[in-house]
């Protein structure tokens, strides 16, 4: 097998001119939906004082994005990928100036909560069309043999601007108020629009028949069902998120445990995703992962234990710690199953097949923020999150029997 001589060129894809402006777009609009994430979690969570509050966040936007994600995987195999990238984040451009507006006009606690729920809900229709057309314009700009240092560079800048984001959101909220954060999340909204209009139109690839709407969706679905490797990653992955993560919930451990405010939760907020671009910027310097499938179920099951670890802490820095560490095991699995799709997709279907990912992890989050929410009402905050976090291991050995293929996954055979 030929060794490719940029296996070892750790800025190979970052010599590419329009894939910096696509993670420059991908940086802005992903620093500006997490600082507004930050904002708007604290602000519902000191309206209600409720768990569950935080939970309707996640169910509010899971809702319209999976409901929209397999049209929008359809309208990025058959519509110019560019402009429905732009339309999609002048909607959440929208969504963000009207967030503004509720919280300098409505007065009414109650009335305030909902119409947030429902802007929420119109960000989960725009994020729902946007994922599977920034999936398939990335791999129109990127060389096939550059997918997995792509793919890197990719998780690495979006996980870098979720580091930024939150944690900026929470100094803004703390130190300035929370209408100069909005306003802060307003412009970079803005500015991620001006990236992707800098990026040339690409053509989209021909498809061999053209069908009709829903035959088109079923054939991206039967694709990834009827592939061991991306089905089981995808399930790994949904159970993982669904059911192991803490972040729904870390304005609740900020507040009433480690005694923290908005900054704080700030920091917490970004620990994970910290973590995460540390390991990513590893792998874009390594080749691609000879036991990847087995790396991908162990740091799977070491993000579970992080989680189980964190619930048993009062110390806000091992707080601060464990949540980093689960970052930077998830990150393996998030580069994995990106790289797998990238690869394993024909062209004429990769926005179809990243809108069934998306139902498979993108929701998860919201989903499982619902979770969360419920679960610590239900079972008490702690121990939701332990039970989570050992779902979360127990999923790593269904996988690791269920799935074989999966388990001696080499990515250099792709």
């Amino acid at each position: 097998m030929t060794q490719d001589p940029t296996a070892h060129d750790t800025f190979a894809s970052l010599r590419i001119r329009d894939f910096r402006f696509f993670l420059g777009f991908r940086f802005l609009l992903t620093f500006a939906v997490q600082m507004q994430g930050v904002i708007v979690g604290w602000q519902i969570y000191a309206l209600t004082d409720d768990a569950l509050s935080l939970g309707m966040i996640g169910l509010a936007e899971a809702l319209p994005y999976v409901g929209t994600s397999l049209f929008g995987g359809h309208v990025a195999d058959v519509f110019n990928r560019k402009r429905v990238n732009v339309v999609c984040s002048l909607l959440f451009f929208v969504c963000s100036v009207a967030m503004l507006t509720v919280t300098n006009y409505v007065s009414d606690d109650n009335q305030a909560v909902w119409l947030f729920y429902v802007i929420i809900f119109a960000t989960g229709i725009a994020r729902g069309f946007l994922a599977p057309s920034v999936s398939a314009l990335f791999a129109q700009i990127v060389p096939r043999s550059l997918y997995v240092n792509g793919s890197a560079w990719n998780t690495n800048v979006w996980q870098s601007a979720a580091v930024a984001g939150p944690a900026f959101g929470g100094l803004l909220y703390g130190w300035f108020g929370v209408v100069n954060a909005y306003l802060v999340a307003i412009v970079l909204a803005g500015l991620s629009i001006i990236m992707m209009l800098l990026i040339p139109t690409y053509p989209i690839p021909v498809k061999p028949k053209r069908e009709g709407v829903f035959r088109s969706i079923g054939e991206g679905i039967r694709f990834v069902l009827g592939n061991q490797i991306i089905l089981a990653a995808l399930t790994l992955d949904l159970v993982a998120v669904l059911f192991g993560g803490a972040v729904a919930v870390l304005p609740i451990f900020a507040s009433k445990i480690l005694y923290t405010g908005p900054e704080g939760l700030g920091y917490l907020r970004a620990a994970p995703f910290l973590g995460s671009v540390v390991m990513g910027v590893f792998i874009a310097s390594r080749r691609p992962m000879r036991h990847a499938g087995l790396n991908m179920l162990c740091c799977v099951a070491a993000f579970g234990l992080c989680n189980i670890l964190f619930a048993c802490s009062e110390l806000f820095w091992w707080s601060f710690f464990l949540l980093f560490m689960s970052g930077v095991f998830d990150n393996v699995s998030v580069v994995i199953r990106a790289t797998i799709l990238q690869l394993m997709t024909p062209d004429e279907m990769r926005g179809r097949v990243s809108a069934v990912n998306n139902i498979f992890v993108g929701s998860s989050n919201e989903i499982g923020a619902f979770e969360s929410g419920l679960a610590a009402k239900l079972l008490g905050l702690i121990p939701s999150v332990v039970l989570g976090g050992s779902v979360a291991i127990v999923s790593v050995f269904v996988a690791y029997w269920k799935a074989p293929d999966l388990r001696k996954l080499d990515l250099r055979k792709l």
